[in-house]
């Protein structure tokens, strides 16, 4: 070992960049696809607050939802759909198939699925008494 190894409980945004690029990098020469792309989107009040957002990438003919949040309030009005229906039009005009995500058992399974998303694999204790769900949704080619 060169160093010893330092763990910590703070946000590292620089190592975080630095192997989401290398990872990038060695799976574009494993697969042949370089078509990577980040998305996001968000809603905001008049006054500039973000009340809503979604997050993740599009690659190889995916798209990977990594984070969608809806302000406590804005919940149940349609924007969360409304995020999902753009990210799945931006999907598909960039080529992907499908589009993958997770969510915990205590957070929004029912709404992924009255989307039309196929719970594929669930993994218990993810946190102690939950589950870490995985869902996938076929896209129209």
């Amino acid at each position: 070992m060169p160093t010893p190894i330092r763990i910590s409980s703070q946000r590292d945004t620089a190592l975080e960049d630095l192997l989401d690029d290398r990872l990038y990098e060695f799976n574009a020469r494993a697969t042949g696809y370089d078509d990577g792309e980040l998305l996001s989107a968000s809603v905001e009040e008049a006054t500039g607050q973000t009340i809503a957002g979604v997050t993740g990438h599009t690659w190889g003919g995916c798209c990977k939802v990594t984070r969608l949040w809806v302000h406590e309030s804005k919940r149940g009005t349609g924007i969360g759909t409304a995020l999902m229906q753009a990210v799945e039009t931006e999907a598909m005009r960039r080529g992907c198939e499908q589009i993958v995500l997770s969510t915990h058992s205590f957070q929004a399974p029912g709404f992924y699925e009255g989307l039309g998303f196929t719970r594929v694999a669930a993994v218990h204790g993810d946190p102690k008494d939950h589950a870490d769900l995985f869902y996938v949704k076929r896209l129209a080619t």
